[in-house]
């Protein structure tokens, strides 16, 4: 394991957030290693973490005032084994290479928990959709997709949204590459309802969080009810993790962006939401401007010098953290024990550093890594996929319960593959494993390509 380690850094040095992942899943599968000899005989490990495809490209697009920019684009087409790549689009400034194959490799194993016939993929660019108008991101979205479409397909990649990438993108997207295929196919997830989209796509990554926090909490014959949460975040998984854990009578008390958070011990409720919901959604705007709202709540301004996130370090039961890698460090992780939390569920991709992870399994917090927890979203793109090639459109009550169902699935898969190799209740390794071993048996059973 320290052997592929080195190589990989040695080949890839300074993919410090790769590193990250990779490391973290040789650590939990290296039981599964020593039951299974033939695994390093075939050289699993230094497959999968070789990304069968990087795709990297020139992005030219001209902004309002007739200025030609240039941005870079990203795929990474990491495995294929079970199904086409399946994962979403990031356009922020801090996309790059790294933060992407890591994506991109996380994902590989999420798509292999939910079930579904999924392969893992991931792609961006640095452009930053914030600040810009319309007819900038339409005519950056065009641009991008002149370059992707020859890369992607229904049964080939099979892109979604992700930050920065909403339906607006995925919309200028999808004409674009309709335009230069000349055909109308489920190439793209994430759609509006009025041309290919699903029902609970937009809520399923945060419902299906909750949902899967839910059976966590049942383990122990506890519930969400009465229940106080720390939410970071406040964009799509954000919003409908508040909307789900209201529903299921927990208090939500912060939410946050990337210039601050606000902590409302009253609790943010329905209608505080839908407010939350037209700022971030339709005006986007900042956390801020919820104080100028409801002036009970306290606005705290993000400060990079301090050694910890304030967020995290209220009195609560469960957080939730849904806002974007390495959120949480080892202080944090330690306010959260002092505050009483005695659930994280992860609804970012990788929000909390390894040094947080192994503070919270040592002291026997119910902890679940966002490649599970977090799967819902992927899960329901996988629907809207069987949706699109089938040309129906399911209830959101059929879509809501097969969410809930891939979740409590996942959960008990970790479950057991937990149990299975000496580590009991530890649902990172669970997922680490039963991941992992459904993929490697396919790329075996698949032969040496």
């Amino acid at each position: 394991m320290t052997d592929i380690l080195k190589l990989i850094k040695d080949k890839d040095p300074g993919e410090k957030e790769f590193h990250q992942a990779v490391e973290e899943v040789l650590e939990s599968v290296q039981p599964v290693l020593d039951r299974n000899p033939q695994y390093r005989k075939e050289a699993v490990l230094e497959r999968i973490v070789e990304p069968e495809r990087i795709i990297i490209f020139r992005v030219p697009w001209m902004d309002d005032q007739g200025q030609v920019q240039v941005n870079r684009g990203f795929r990474i087409q990491m495995n294929s084994t079970i199904g086409p790549y399946k994962g979403g689009l990031r356009f922020h400034p801090s996309v790059n290479l790294s933060i992407l194959k890591f994506l991109a490799f996380e994902q590989v194993f999420k798509n292999a928990l939910t079930t579904l016939a999924m392969g893992g993929g991931k792609g961006g660019s640095d452009f930053d959709p914030k600040g810009k108008s319309d007819n900038e991101v339409m005519r950056f979205c065009q641009s991008f997709m002149v370059e992707l479409f020859r890369h992607i397909g229904p049964n080939t990649d099979v892109p979604a949204g992700d930050i920065g990438v909403g339906a607006r993108e995925i919309g200028y997207l999808f004409g674009m590459y309709k335009k230069l295929h000349n055909e109308f196919t489920g190439v793209l997830t994430g759609k509006s309802l009025g041309w290919g989209g699903s029902l609970i796509r937009p809520e399923a990554t945060g419902y299906g969080s909750v949902y899967f926090a839910a059976e966590m909490l049942a383990t122990q014959n506890e519930t969400l009810e009465g229940k106080t949460c720390l939410v970071s975040g406040s964009g799509n998984v954000s919003q409908y993790t508040v909307e789900k854990i209201i529903e299921l009578g927990g208090k939500v008390v912060t939410l946050s962006d990337s210039s601050g958070y606000i902590y409302d011990e009253e609790g943010i409720d329905a209608d505080k939401l839908t407010f939350v919901k037209r700022l971030k959604n339709i005006k986007r705007g900042r956390i801020r401007e919820y104080i100028d709202k409801y002036s009970e709540a306290v606005y705290t301004e993000a400060d990079t010098s301090l050694d910890h996130n304030p967020l995290w370090n209220h009195k609560a039961d469960c957080a939730f953290p849904s806002a974007t890698e390495n959120e949480i460090n080892e202080k944090d992780s330690m306010n959260l024990m002092k505050n009483g939390v005695k659930l994280v569920c992860e609804g970012a991709n990788m929000p909390s550093v390894p040094e947080a992870i192994n503070i919270f399994l040592d002291n026997k917090i119910l902890y679940a890594p966002g490649k599970a927890s977090n799967a819902g979203g992927v899960a329901v793109s996988g629907l809207e996929m069987a949706q699109n090639s089938m040309r129906l459109s399911w209830p959101a009550e059929e879509v809501d319960q097969r969410l809930k169902m891939i979740m409590k699935n996942i959960h008990q898969t970790c479950l057991d593959a937990a149990t299975e190799y000496g580590k009991p209740g530890n649902y990172m390794a669970g997922a680490n494993i039963a991941g992992f071993t459904k993929v490697v048996n396919a790329m075996l059973d698949q032969g040496l390509v």
